[in-house]
């Protein structure tokens, strides 16, 4: 198979989809890989070690999509890209249709094959492809959000751990997944007082038996949300429900009964957001402020470690690379079911519901492509 790899053209997203390591990979299974010039430069991969892995450098984006089978990316394709994705190209990238209905129709009106990361699913409901990149983004909402807690950059001016005789930060985390466990984590080895959230018991009872003493669990709900909110510095937003749209947990009305300077960081705004006021934001300009209260809300924020991220996301990604190179979409999704859920839009038809109901688009079942796929 054609294998092309573009340098990412979001705002700061700095991370690779394929590193030199996964091209060696992909040439001894006899695949031709063509990376574009200065691809993996922000991850810190040179064009040198590309070439000397067996790639094939392309000066331009255009030249990149106008001769691969399948396209690897880590973000979605921009505007910019829409025209350059040809008919039944198989693009395999988080995607996120579920927050980008401009997105979805673009790629039904391309005709792409979408297979998305963030759905791709074991058959033990875990999210193998979303799981690295959740992992760092769990880390660095604690990471950003003490920062933001900082008086210059407009929050209450508190030290998230506090110091002997001065209370520590209360961090308040929505969610007990991937993103919410590893934030709790962080937060608590920094010494804040930590409560996470989560409506699943069984989840809390496995959250109360590994964190350490400074992190409690409570229940979900509104009720309880509302009463811990003025009393939170920081509040990080980590619910995911796979390939559709984030439940607002925080709703506008909240705002007011925070103090001003509260930090709310927002990993799920890529999926539409926990925060009903989050709007996506960059890494050029990660914040605004609402009623006091400031929001940082970047989409991509593990681009803003690109080196880590770039490599825990090809030891998930690579695997799932290969099966698709070496038998073809069609054939790996029909043996493996994994990537048969990772299939968002094929052929201009939606085959995913949580898409579908995101945009009141009509569901194609997955079934019915596949098999229209092996009768072509």
């Amino acid at each position: 198979m054609v294998i092309g790899v573009p340098k990412e053209i979001k705002n700061n997203e700095n991370r690779v989809a394929l590193t030199p390591a996964g091209v060696t990979e992909l040439r001894k299974s006899g695949h031709t890989v063509y990376v574009q010039v200065n691809a993996g430069e922000g991850s810190g991969f040179e064009d040198e070690e590309y070439i000397q892995a067996g790639a094939t450098m392309l000066p331009t984006i255009e030249e990149v999509y106008g001769i691969a089978e399948m396209i690897i990316k880590v973000k979605e394709p921009i505007a910019s890209e829409y025209k350059l994705i040809k008919e039944n190209q198989l693009l395999f990238t988080y995607f996120h249709f579920a927050s980008s209905e401009d997105l979805t129709h673009a790629m039904i009106e391309q005709k792409a094959v979408c297979l998305a990361y963030e759905t791709v699913e074991q058959s033990n409901r875990s999210l193998p492809l979303l799981v690295p990149m959740s992992e760092v983004a769990g880390r660095m909402a604690i990471q950003e959000g003490a920062k933001y807690l900082e008086k210059p950059m407009k929050g209450r001016g508190i030290l998230l751990g506090g110091v002997p005789g001065v209370k520590p930060a209360h961090v308040l985390i929505l969610g007990g997944g991937i993103v919410g466990t590893q934030a709790a984590k962080m937060a608590a080895g920094l010494g804040a007082s930590v409560t996470i959230m989560d409506v699943s018991l069984p989840r809390l009872r496995h959250l109360a038996d590994i964190m350490p003493p400074n992190v409690q669990t409570m229940m979900s709900n509104e009720y309880n949300i509302r009463n811990l909110i003025p009393t939170s510095d920081l509040i990080v937003g980590a619910v995911l429900i796979p390939g559709a749209k984030a439940p607002h947990l925080i709703t506008r009305d909240m705002l007011p009964m925070m103090r001003p300077g509260t930090v709310l960081v927002d990993v799920a705004v890529d999926q539409g957001g926990c925060i009903e006021t989050c709007r996506p934001t960059t890494h050029e300009d990660p914040t605004f402020i609402i009623d006091g209260v400031v929001h940082y809300c970047v989409a991509n924020m593990p681009g803003a470690v690109p080196y880590t991220s770039t490599l825990a996301l090809t030891n998930a990604t690579l695997p799932y690379v290969l099966q698709l190179a070496n038998k073809g979409w069609q054939q790996a999704c029909r043996d493996n079911m994994d990537l048969q859920l990772g299939l968002n839009v094929v052929d201009g038809k939606v085959v995913y519901a949580g898409v579908a109901d995101a945009w009141g688009l009509s569901l194609t079942p997955v079934s019915e492509v596949l098999q229209e796929a092996e009768m072509a």
